[in-house]
Protein backbone atom coordinates (compact mmCIF):
# COMPACT_ATOMS: atom_id res chain seq x y z
CA UNK A 1 0.00 0.00 0.00
CA UNK A 2 1.39 3.44 -0.89
CA UNK A 3 0.36 6.99 -0.75
CA UNK A 4 -3.43 7.14 -0.60
CA UNK A 5 -5.63 5.50 1.58
CA UNK A 6 -8.99 6.01 3.49
CA UNK A 7 -10.39 4.49 6.53
CA UNK A 8 -14.17 5.01 7.23
CA UNK A 9 -14.47 2.60 9.80
CA UNK A 10 -15.92 3.45 13.18
CA UNK A 11 -14.05 3.71 15.76
CA UNK A 12 -16.33 0.78 18.06
CA UNK A 13 -16.18 -1.74 15.20
CA UNK A 14 -12.02 -1.85 14.97
CA UNK A 15 -11.73 -2.07 18.79
CA UNK A 16 -14.07 -5.11 18.38
CA UNK A 17 -12.49 -6.15 15.86
CA UNK A 18 -8.84 -6.11 17.23
CA UNK A 19 -9.83 -6.76 20.76
CA UNK A 20 -8.50 -3.39 21.75
CA UNK A 21 -7.77 -3.07 25.55
CA UNK A 22 -6.35 0.21 25.77
CA UNK A 23 -7.35 3.48 23.16
CA UNK A 24 -5.59 6.95 22.82
CA UNK A 25 -7.13 8.24 20.18
CA UNK A 26 -9.87 10.45 21.27
CA UNK A 27 -12.98 10.74 18.64
CA UNK A 28 -11.99 9.53 15.47
CA UNK A 29 -13.63 10.95 12.53
CA UNK A 30 -13.86 8.96 9.17
CA UNK A 31 -11.27 9.54 7.21
CA UNK A 32 -11.60 9.56 3.53
CA UNK A 33 -8.33 10.07 2.35
CA UNK A 34 -5.30 9.50 4.22
CA UNK A 35 -1.56 10.96 2.73
CA UNK A 36 1.59 10.49 3.79
CA UNK A 37 2.43 12.30 6.96
CA UNK A 38 -1.15 12.89 8.47
CA UNK A 39 -1.97 11.17 11.99
CA UNK A 40 -3.77 8.13 11.49
CA UNK A 41 -4.77 5.33 13.78
CA UNK A 42 -3.01 2.40 14.37
CA UNK A 43 -2.89 -0.92 16.51
CA UNK A 44 -0.26 -2.59 18.87
CA UNK A 45 0.83 -5.51 21.04
CA UNK A 46 2.58 -3.39 23.76
CA UNK A 47 3.41 -5.15 27.35
CA UNK A 48 0.03 -3.73 28.55
CA UNK A 49 -1.80 -5.09 25.98
CA UNK A 50 -3.28 -4.49 22.23
CA UNK A 51 -3.80 -0.46 21.98
CA UNK A 52 -5.06 1.82 19.83
CA UNK A 53 -3.15 4.94 18.92
CA UNK A 54 -2.16 7.72 16.38
CA UNK A 55 1.17 7.36 14.92
CA UNK A 56 2.27 9.66 11.64
CA UNK A 57 1.58 7.54 7.71
CA UNK A 58 4.45 6.73 6.56
CA UNK A 59 8.21 5.28 7.61
CA UNK A 60 11.08 8.05 8.58
CA UNK A 61 13.09 8.20 5.55
CA UNK A 62 16.97 7.66 5.45
CA UNK A 63 19.05 10.28 7.22
CA UNK A 64 20.94 11.28 4.11
CA UNK A 65 17.99 11.32 1.80
CA UNK A 66 15.85 13.59 4.44
CA UNK A 67 12.25 15.17 3.11
CA UNK A 68 8.69 13.69 4.26
CA UNK A 69 8.07 9.75 5.32
CA UNK A 70 8.97 7.34 2.89
CA UNK A 71 5.25 5.01 1.91
CA UNK A 72 6.60 2.76 -0.47
CA UNK A 73 9.79 0.70 0.49
CA UNK A 74 11.42 -1.70 -2.31
CA UNK A 75 15.06 -2.64 -0.50
CA UNK A 76 14.00 -4.15 2.85
CA UNK A 77 17.98 -5.44 2.66
CA UNK A 78 18.93 -1.40 3.55
CA UNK A 79 20.69 -1.17 6.60
CA UNK A 80 18.53 1.66 6.94
CA UNK A 81 15.40 -0.98 6.83
CA UNK A 82 16.51 -3.54 9.12
CA UNK A 83 15.99 -2.25 12.41
CA UNK A 84 12.43 -1.16 11.63
CA UNK A 85 11.79 -4.72 10.54
CA UNK A 86 11.92 -6.27 13.96
CA UNK A 87 8.40 -7.36 15.61
CA UNK A 88 8.59 -4.70 18.30
CA UNK A 89 8.35 -1.76 15.01
CA UNK A 90 5.12 -3.77 13.43
CA UNK A 91 1.81 -2.45 13.91
CA UNK A 92 -1.37 -3.26 11.94
CA UNK A 93 -2.87 -0.20 10.19
CA UNK A 94 -6.97 -0.36 9.34
CA UNK A 95 -8.23 1.01 6.50
CA UNK A 96 -11.08 0.21 4.28
CA UNK A 97 -9.73 1.23 0.99
CA UNK A 98 -6.65 2.27 -0.82
CA UNK A 99 -4.95 3.54 -4.30
CA UNK A 100 -2.03 3.29 -5.58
Amino acid sequence: MCNLYSITTNQAAILALFRVVNRYVGNLQPMPGVFPDYPVPVIRNTEGGTEMTLMRWGMPPPPRAGGPPVTNIRNTSSPHWRGWLKPENRCLVPFNSFAE
